[in-house]
């Protein structure tokens, strides 16, 4: 592992740096600016990842600061977007922003209880979790330029039935694996 000066830490530094601006967007009712500082962000994230892969800079902040980066972005989206008095004509409902911020309290409650009890374990991402990430992404682009263009209301309403499903689906997902003994300890 690389010091923490690397440029895939400084693109994340710079991502959580955008984060106030994309907020700020929102409550202004700036749709189009936030979601280009959305997209950017993403853009981002696979392009601090794929440095630290190709050129071998990964680092021990890079590990900590990037699913920081990423779970600030995606809860705070989830909860601006959410409040009603915020400009925009849709909302997410309250009741998404709490299964989606449950499941990760949940999740890293799980985490922390493991790690204190001194059973160190691997928590790699599964297919259920990236499912329920990318649809979470997806349904945050859907919101936001539903908010832009005069969008039908159905794909935004398909989008909260679909983020529901599968935060609930994940979060039992992930619990079983612990309690089953799937999640692995590191090799020694």
């Amino acid at each position: 592992m690389k010091g923490p000066w690397t440029l895939p830490n400084f693109i994340t530094l710079l991502r959580l740096a955008m984060l106030p601006f994309f907020l700020v967007a929102i409550y202004n009712g700036s749709f189009r600016l936030a979601l280009g500082l959305f997209v950017a962000a993403g853009v981002s994230d696979g392009i601090d990842g794929y440095l630290a892969r190709r050129f071998d800079m990964s680092s021990a902040l890079g590990a900590y600061l990037d699913p920081i980066a990423d779970k600030l972005m995606m809860m705070s989206s989830y909860v601006f977007l959410s409040i009603s008095s915020y400009p925009g004509l849709y909302k997410i409902p309250f009741w998404v922003v709490m299964l989606v911020v449950s499941r990760d309290v949940l999740l890293l409650t799980v985490a922390l209880l493991l790690i204190l009890t001194g059973s160190k374990q691997r928590f790699p991402p599964t297919w259920a979790g990236k499912v329920t990430t990318v649809t979470m992404i997806v349904h945050v682009l859907i919101v936001l330029s539903a908010n832009i263009w005069s969008w039908p209301e159905p794909p935004v309403l398909i989008g909260f039935g679909a983020v529901a499903s599968v935060t609930i689906f994940s979060g039992f997902h992930y619990v079983y694996l612990v309690a089953s003994g799937q999640a692995k300890a590191p090799a020694a």
